[in-house]
């Protein structure tokens, strides 16, 4: 076993950035034309990172699969952005955001990287206010703040219900002044299938053209992974149908280690499902547990009208098991809560797995035209969906697989354990530990590509300004083209008789059964077994239609179940191997009385980093304990 060097800084937590800063190593601004750098994936890491690189003189060249960047799953955020301004003057603070992040992700994330992100949280929202992100304002023209889970102040900012989009466009705005400049090379429509490795380091990709087929070689002097999640392994998710894991996978084959895969998050407030005709589920944002109130009948099985139900026969279940926070509890609590009641026989609607999110009080409260105001586009989205109107009956919610706390592992400066390959935002596993709190996906992304990676970056390329360019007729480029060309050819040629969303369904299924809300050893043990067993029929029974070169989005899924498929599996021997619950990894073996997460902190205590040894190999586990000596570890609570 390999140490991990996460090489954080020496000296007291609230120093260590800026100390960092002050030591690391620079590229002067003449050596920066002569060094490229790939950017892989272009939503809020990507984007900004991109835009920033591209600014600061290095040559930068940006992929997405999408059409434009605009297209990235950032846009989807709908609820809000944190940062510790203290706008509201309640209390709030760098060290509180650190604390509550720390503890919402269940004392399973490092202390350094935490406190570094709450430290640049202000700057994010300076800067995308000068890039005129509309957000919010109050009644003097301040900029406006409300709550999210797990917090007790107000230290969200939001346009709306559609922050990720306005971001996104302050993003995409830096980046496409980059690419009229000629700073940022700009490649829609490609897909990254391979990371090459030269004596060692990153030095490049293989991607595919989408629209013609052709496979083509990019070199750099370094390379960014900042392709988001891993959601969709659970094939229904509220991630965008193309959200995967394909560049994060083909990274850690090349020996970038996993952390801690089996750390998922499910979001409490999501349109249930309706039937097996679902490709993808809905969001509705947290941002609406500010003002509505989650709440079953207290009669099992009541199928009346909710609003037939009068007040003392209704069970605010977060109220009443979690008074200080009540529905402001954090995602992972607020899920298992649901499905608790749901379970117990209290669930509501069809098909009895859901609860209802009632805004009955804050339209008295507040009056129709405020609760618009604030969320008017969520419950238009909602009504659309659902055919029932949220202003005039409660909205039906049940938790569903959203977002992914585990991904690449990366040291403090965001660096795998690929000299030169690095990892931003949702595709890296650094900040949230167990358990995300809710608006902070915006802001690691944005922390990670805005004022992390610029700096950091450059302590690594300081030894390459002497390199020259790096040539793409090497021996790596062509046996990892060559791999590339082999596997879509056979994906091709296969006569199977089912399609790639046969076996993407089918993983989902054994996901969600048993490694999703709830997890066991037995169902854990079946899952491995099932998962390997559907690779095998994967691999001989699946048909994609179409040739290899046009576009050919059958083809371009097979890949991505292919790694979904190897990915699942890990999930399952890394949720296995953590005999505790903490955050999102609900063990059921292992629970407090009443039912809540239960730490064993002495033996688990680690991110657990996970090495590719080859097919059909057993992954090594590597551990890389957490120390935490600025907060004292307790057992969570939201009472």
């Amino acid at each position: 076993m390999s140490t991990l060097n996460s090489r954080i800084p020496e000296g007291p937590l609230e120093k260590k950035w800026s100390d960092h800063k002050n030591h690391i190593r620079l590229v002067n601004p003449a050596n920066k034309r002569h060094i490229d750098i790939i950017v892989v994936g272009t939503g809020l890491a990507g984007g900004a990172a991109a835009a920033s690189l591209a600014e600061m003189g290095y040559s930068v060249k940006a992929f997405c699969f999408q059409d434009s960047p605009r297209r990235a799953h950032s846009i989807a955020a709908q609820g809000g952005i944190n940062a510790a301004k203290n706008y509201q003057n309640d209390g709030d603070s760098t060290y509180r955001l650190f604390y509550d992040t720390i503890k919402g992700g269940d004392y399973r994330a490092r202390e350094a990287n935490v406190y570094r992100l709450a430290e640049v949280s202000a700057n994010i929202i300076d800067q995308c206010v000068a890039q005129g992100v509309p957000f919010a304002r109050d009644y003097g023209g301040l900029l406006d703040n409300r709550s999210f889970g797990g917090v007790q102040v107000q230290r969200t900012f939001y346009a709306r219900g559609q922050t990720g989009q306005q971001l996104l466009l302050g993003a995409y705005s830096a980046m496409s002044r980059q690419i009229g400049k000629g700073a940022i090379k700009m490649y829609n429509r490609h897909e990254m299938l391979d990371v090459v490795v030269v004596n060692g380091k990153a030095r490049g990709i293989i991607a595919r053209n989408l629209i013609t087929g052709e496979i083509e070689r990019h070199s750099a002097h370094a390379v960014i992974i900042a392709t988001g999640g891993y959601g969709n392994v659970f094939f229904l998710s509220t991630n965008a149908m193309g959200s995967n894991v394909t560049a994060a996978w083909k990274a850690h084959k090349k020996g970038a280690f996993f952390g801690n895969p089996c750390f998922t998050q499910i979001h409490p407030t999501c349109i249930p499902v309706t039937g097996d005709h679902q490709s993808k589920l809905t969001l509705m944002s947290e941002s609406l547990r500010n003002d509505g109130r989650i709440w079953v009948p207290k009669k099992k099985d009541d199928n009346r009208k909710p609003t037939d139900i009068p007040e003392d026969e209704r069970d605010y279940y977060l109220e009443r098991r979690y008074p200080a926070f009540g529905n402001l509890v954090p995602r992972d609590v607020a899920s298992r809560a649901a499905k608790e009641r749901c379970d117990a026989g209290y669930g509501v609607g069809k098909s009895k797995l859901a609860v209802y999110l009632d805004f009955s009080d804050a339209i008295k409260r507040l009056g129709k035209d405020a609760v618009a105001a604030k969320y008017g586009n969520l419950f238009q989205m909602y009504a659309k969906i659902t055919d029932e109107d949220p202003y005039e009956t409660p909205m039906r919610i049940y938790p569903a697989v959203h977002y992914t706390m585990g991904g690449i592992w990366v040291d403090y400066n965001l660096m795998t354990t690929v000299p030169g390959l690095f990892a931003l935002g949702e595709a890296n596993f650094s900040d949230h530990g167990a358990n995300r709190l809710g608006a902070s996906a915006l802001m690691q992304g944005l922390a990670d590509g805005y004022f992390v990676i610029p700096y950091t970056i450059g302590d690594y390329l300081a030894d390459d300004i002497r390199t020259g360019k790096i040539s793409t007729s090497t021996p790596e480029f062509d046996e990892a083209e060559k791999q590339v060309k082999e596997r879509l050819n056979y994906f091709i040629n296969n006569k199977g008789t089912k399609p790639v969303d046969h076996f993407h369904k089918k993983l989902g299924k054994i996901m969600w059964d048993k490694c999703g809300m709830a997890r066991n050893e037995k169902g854990l043990k079946e899952a491995i077994a099932e998962i390997q067993e559907l690779k095998k029929e994967f691999w001989k029974d699946v048909r994609v239609p179409g040739s290899l070169n046009e576009f050919n989005q059958e083809l371009e899924k097979a890949g991505r179940v292919a790694d979904f498929i190897e990915l699942g599996e890990l999930m399952c021997k890394d949720a296995l191997n953590r005999n505790e619950s903490c955050g999102g990894h609900f063990r059921e073996e292992y629970q407090t009385e009443e039912g809540e997460a239960l730490r064993d902190d002495k033996n688990y205590a680690y991110v657990a980093a996970w090495e590719y040894k080859g097919e059909n190999v057993e992954p090594v586990l590597h551990k890389e304990e957490l120390k935490f000596e600025n907060i004292k570890i307790a057992q969570r609570s939201y009472k």
